[in-house]
């Protein structure tokens, strides 16, 4: 079994330590992933400190991973040593389930497996995330990736991107439609980037001045400061979607408001507490609200082939894995532009 270096939590209490454990041998179908970069999601530092309960120790964290091919199983069809690969927030599901079977499998009746914090499907192993040295994985759940791009500006597709890329084409976001992106983060800052590339008009909604001239950077179009009530009255009833990626206790209304006839608020945060939402908000331009969890496999490699087309990466910054812990207190301040992501050559 390859003996896999890695960067784990213990408890909920205490920072990462280093941490050594086994992969599996490598299956049939299975991929074995030299990891090079590892993405630092938020929903990492949730699980690490269980604050959505459930949390299984020890953990090794990271779901946005990419890589380099070292070694395949013998019935394995879409990969070569050496090739590229990354892998996302999944590992596995029953396959069986109608939703599976349209390669949706994020949302598998079975539940899917994640990456890390989950048991796997034999009920035994703990499945354990990018963190780390090495990873294994069926190959229906890994990812070519172009040489085009700048690998670990890639890691953080695997989810903060493919969070923020399926809702807007589920929306049909296209050309000449008005998309607000609410929140410029990890999420945000992709929301934008995407939105923009579909040919929308793009608007960042932001409770902070200082994030106008870094929208502009990305591609924004149009800044519109949400503490402010006249800009927010002068856009009642404009966009036709909105993107929100706030993952604080707030008010949705405030939101929905500013959709038009048919419009969507796509709901990609996840605040603390659930939210309340007024009916005639609803009601008013027959408004809706949208949820959507990552994508499916066949989606996820579309959203890569699409970024590799159009030279879409996360603007991020990298760490050593030796300044995990200092990472998640910065990410609490808000303080990264816009995604840590791990050289797991300091591993």
């Amino acid at each position: 079994m390859p003996a896999t270096k890695a960067y784990a939590a213990l408890n909920p209490a205490d920072p990462l330590v280093p941490f050594q454990f086994d992969r599996r041998e490598t299956r049939p179908q299975d991929v074995q992933v030299e990891i090079l970069y590892c993405g630092v999601c938020h929903s990492d530092l949730h699980q690490v400190r269980d604050e959505w309960g459930g949390s299984i120790y020890p953990m090794v964290p990271g779901h946005e991973i990419v890589g380099r091919v070292i070694k395949i199983g013998s019935e394995v069809k879409k990969f070569k040593v050496g090739d590229l690969a990354g892998v996302g927030v999944m590992v596995d599901s029953c396959r069986t389930c109608k939703n599976c079977k349209k390669e949706m499998e994020q949302y598998c009746v079975e539940d899917m497996t994640g990456t890390y914090n989950a048991m796997e499907r034999d009920a035994v192993t703990i499945a354990q995330g990018g963190y780390s040295s090495q990873i294994v994985t069926d190959e229906r759940y890994v990812y070519s990736i172009s040489p085009k791009l700048d690998l670990a500006g890639v890691a953080p597709l695997l989810c903060a991107g493919i969070t923020t890329y399926s809702p807007l084409r589920y929306a049909g976001v296209t050309k000449g439609m008005k998309v607000g992106v609410v929140g410029l983060g990890g999420l945000g800052h992709l929301g934008v980037k995407f939105a923009v590339s579909f040919g929308a008009e793009v608007t960042l909604i932001s409770t902070s001045p200082s994030k106008q001239k870094d929208a502009e950077r990305l591609g924004a179009h149009k800044f519109l400061l949400s503490t402010d009530a006249q800009q927010m009255k002068d856009a009642d009833s404009y966009f036709d979607v909105i993107l929100n990626t706030i993952s604080a206790n707030h008010d949705y209304k405030k939101y929905l408001d500013l959709l038009d006839l048919d419009g969507k608020l796509l709901i990609v945060g996840l605040p603390p507490e659930d939210p309340k939402v007024k009916p005639f908000a609803l009601l008013k331009n027959r408004r809706s609200i949208t949820g959507s969890m990552i994508g499916g496999t066949k989606e996820t490699q579309e959203m890569l082939d699409y970024c590799a087309e159009k030279n879409i990466v996360a603007d991020i910054e990298i760490i050593p894995i030796q300044q995990i812990n200092e990472a998640y207190e910065r990410m609490i301040k808000n303080d990264v532009r816009y995604r840590f992501v791990i050289d797991m050559k300091t591993l």
